[in-house]
């Protein structure tokens, strides 16, 4: 049975205006959803990578480091420590006539600078969908209540067409502005909870990226054996 009061009575009663506000929450609920199960299904991944770097600074040799990785495309560790050897490489071949941008910059230095650039990369690429997230969870609860507003609007008219406030005149039109509320409401609290609990994994996920970049830099600086240990 339909009532004033119902998800489709507020898309059939509504004017174009309460359709395009409903339209904007749904379309903004159904992204977050998609960004809160992807990036958590890319988190829930990347713990998995931690383990293997036990494996890494126990092997023999660096190559051998590089293949206790698994999942190299989306391995963050593995693209570090591929990054780190890829620097040393090319800053131990350059010939002396090719070397005035290196001079200003020892092998400490340069080593330093390519780890952190390539964890820098890594980290903006786990920034993905979090300012989605959070414009929505700032502007959601605003469009809601811009629904509610125009809800209200409408039925003051109604008073003022009839010239009495009687319920059923104004029922529909304040049912419409009570489900604009709840809707903005509903869309804003799981992109906030997300956004929260995406960016607190994102910080930790990095310090443990930095631990080892700092790692790695001591071991490319110091010459010392990987499986010397972390």
């Amino acid at each position: 049975m339909n009532t004033p009061f119902g998800l489709a009575n507020l898309w059939l009663e509504g004017d174009m205006i309460t359709r395009f506000v409903a339209l904007a929450l749904l379309i903004c609920s159904i992204v977050t959803w998609v960004i809160l199960l992807s990036r958590f299904w890319d988190l829930r991944n990347l713990r998995k990578f931690k383990p293997e770097l036990d494996q890494f600074w126990r092997a023999t040799s660096y190559d051998q480091g590089l293949n206790a990785f698994t999942g190299h495309a989306s391995n963050p560790y593995y693209q570090i420590a591929k990054a780190a050897s890829g620097a040393s490489t090319h800053h131990q071949s350059q010939s002396n006539n090719h070397r005035e941008l290196l001079q200003t910059l020892n092998y400490s230095e340069w080593m330093a600078r390519s780890l952190k650039n390539s964890i820098d990369g890594i980290a903006a690429q786990l920034q993905k969908g979090l300012t989605f997230l959070g414009s929505t969870g700032a502007t959601a609860p605003f469009i809601g209540l811009f629904g509610t507003v125009w809800g209200i609007y409408h039925a003051l008219i109604a008073i003022s067409s009839s010239g009495s406030a009687q319920i059923d005149q104004v029922a529909g039109p304040i049912g419409e502005a009570l489900i604009m509320t709840a809707l903005g409401l509903a869309v804003a609290i799981p992109a906030v909870l997300g956004f929260n609990a995406i960016n607190r994994a994102n910080k930790l996920l990095v310090a443990d990226l930095n631990r080892f970049g700092n790692d790695l830099l001591a071991y490319f600086v110091t010459g010392a054996r990987v499986d010397s240990g972390e």
